[in-house]
């Protein structure tokens, strides 16, 4: 699962900010960024969303139906070892892609 921690933190480091930079666009304190790096961090959809424009992103959800209706990802039990990495190397490549994914924001 992707963690709005990892989302923030991605953003802030591809934009060449301090957590102190950032903070100070955002008008909190440093400890507020770095609790928000944090993986048990759990900020507000409106939370992430000021945090990456204020990185000079912008994140994008759209839903998209299953080609089976069933998540993949649930479905370990039966799965020999082998299929149960070329599975993990797939949801680690969707990954990545969701992660490119996160464009600057247009000015």
């Amino acid at each position: 699962m992707l963690q709005a921690s990892s989302i923030i933190r991605d953003a802030r480091r591809a934009a060449g900010l301090t957590q102190t930079a950032l903070a100070e666009r955002l008008g909190v304190p440093q400890s507020v960024v770095a609790r928000l790096e944090t993986p048990e961090s759990n900020p507000t959809w409106t939370t992430v969303n000021r945090a990456l424009a204020a990185c000079g992103r912008s994140l994008t959800v759209t839903e998209a139906a299953s080609t089976d209706g069933i998540d993949p990802t649930l479905i370990t039990v039966g799965l020999t070892p082998g299929e149960r990495l070329r599975l993990f190397e797939q949801n680690q490549a969707s990954l990545q892609d969701f992660q490119r994914r996160i464009k600057p924001v247009d000015a």
